[in-house]
């Protein structure tokens, strides 16, 4: 009996040792946020040039009507990415899928403005908490080492605190000299440092100075060829002019400190500027985006056309610095010998108070395009209802003196699929979902078949319904804006 009790306590003790191990195994994988190795000084800083609401008419982009000297610089000094997409045509679902690397849809953030327990002074009565499961960009950089910073907006859709994010933080957007605390200033000479400068870009629209005249530019198939248009794509130039010139102030202010030849810039937009079509909207000129990278160990003069997404820009920062790319992150080293996408995924989902559901796959040549609420127009009432421009399309769709093509997004009909070849369509005009071609219709298979299977393997928590605080946050935050019949269930 003795010898049997001894025997099955040896055996015991073989199987909590061994559950310990696996039990330590375990939690180390999912502490997979631990960086290796710790840095020091003479790994290089990474910096974000953090742009709002811009598209990529640029000169080292081809475009012809404005010349950004010191963007092109950049693009000259490093790589040009021409396919570069983000997962969202709005700043919050972005911001949070940029941040973590991870697809905004798979951890709760792909409500524009969700998660927010206040909105510009106003303290919300209910509202629905998003704690994440995983380590942010920036936190994972500072316990490497790194000294981070933010200057400007935030916007995540998550619970936070800023101070466990950055070491230092800056209210105002913009570059502000890298000065008084500001920037890189405060970060001490024996740290590298991660940092965004947040820039208002196309936010600017109709404040930054009149250099491009609308009669100098071209409107968009898509829009009808009036001075409202001219006038808001002819301010957009304008404020890509501001911002070229700010970029440059950027990198003086790096060489001027001792950085610049250490330093890596990501130069990057959260997605396309405010013409109707474009922000808040994901065919291409809503999500394709500028984006550069230069710095210490990247090739000159290099230009790529296969595709990015925004959430590799955490994980190719990560690897830059010699950090560990977590295992729970969906972005990748875009940098490393085996990087590939067959495609990229983006999605609309509530944008302020407007309800919708859009999903695009977006592959080497097409563009698909899943309208989940067709039971709701493209311009259903939004934040921008108001604007000159969304007044104007829907005026002349009243009166009939759209064409075809630009009553399209005016209509109140939404088809529930769109199909593009964007290699012959790069305006996404002409929709092939009923296309009689053998080989559009199995791209078109193909193209379906991809976005199933990524609802289902990336947890899309877009397909299901936001929770009655959710809702009820929106209606305190936009009162009687918000008029979708889904909030009917949450009015007092």
């Amino acid at each position: 009996m003795i010898i049997k009790n001894t025997m099955q306590l040896a055996f015991m003790k073989t199987i909590s040792f061994m559950l310990m191990c696996l039990s330590l195994t375990m939690v180390m994988g999912q502490n997979s946020h631990q960086p290796s190795p710790k840095v020091g000084p003479k790994q290089p800083n990474i910096l974000w040039i953090y742009v709002e609401d811009t598209n990529d008419w640029m000169s080292c982009y081809g475009d012809t009507v404005v010349q950004t000297p010191n963007i092109d610089q950049l693009a000259s000094d490093g790589i040009r990415f021409d396919r570069a997409y983000m997962t969202a045509g709005v700043c919050s679902p972005t911001r949070s899928a940029n941040i973590t690397s991870m697809y905004q849809t798979s951890i709760g953030a792909h409500e524009h403005y969700s998660s927010f327990s206040e909105w510009r002074g106003n303290k919300m009565e209910h509202w629905e908490p998003n704690h994440l499961g995983v380590k942010t960009i920036p936190e994972i950089f500072q316990a490497a080492g790194y000294y981070t910073f933010n200057d400007g907006k935030f916007h995540y859709n998550f619970v936070y605190d800023e101070d466990d994010l950055y070491d230092h933080v800056h209210a105002p957007m913009g570059f502000h000299g890298a000065k008084e605390g500001t920037a890189w200033s405060e970060c001490p000479s024996d740290q590298p440092f991660f940092g965004q400068i947040q820039l208002k870009g196309g936010k600017n629209l109709g404040n930054s100075r009149k250099i491009i005249q609308p009669d100098e530019i071209e409107v968009h198939p898509y829009y009808p060829d009036h001075p409202v248009f001219r006038q808001m794509i002819a301010d957009h130039y304008n404020t890509i002019l501001e911002l070229d010139r700010t970029t440059g102030e950027i990198i003086e202010a790096l060489k001027r400190d001792g950085h610049y030849e250490n330093t890596v810039i990501f130069f990057f937009s959260d997605h396309g500027c405010a013409l109707p079509r474009h922000k808040q909207f994901i065919y291409d000129e809503g999500i394709r985006v500028p984006f550069i990278l230069a710095g210490p160990g990247i090739e000159s003069g290099g230009v790529r056309n296969d595709l990015v997404s925004g959430i590799d820009l955490g994980a190719t920062s990560l690897a830059l610095a010699g950090i560990g790319v977590p295992g729970n992150m969906q972005g990748r080293n875009m940098l490393s010998p085996d990087f590939h996408r067959d495609y990229v995924v983006s999605a609309r989902d509530r944008c302020d108070f407007t309800i919708d559901r859009i999903r695009a796959v977006t592959t080497q040549r097409f563009k698909y395009i899943h309208n989940f609420m067709t039971d709701k127009p493209y311009l259903q009432p939004n934040y921008r209802s108001g604007s000159a421009s969304m007044k104007l399309l829907a005026q002349m769709h009243r009166e009939g003196t759209l064409n075809a093509v630009q009553d399209h997004f005016a209509s109140e009909v939404r088809p529930a699929e769109e199909f593009y070849d964007l290699e012959n369509d790069p305006h996404e005009t002409k929709n092939l979902i009923h296309s009689v071609d053998r080989k559009i219709a199995i791209e078109i298979g193909k193209h379906r078949d991809i976005l199933y299977r990524w609802i289902l393997e990336t947890n899309d928590k877009g397909r299901f319904p936001e929770t009655d605080n959710a809702l009820r946050a929106v209606v305190d935050r936009w009162g009687s804006k918000a008029v979708n019949r889904e909030y009917d269930r949450v009015r007092e």
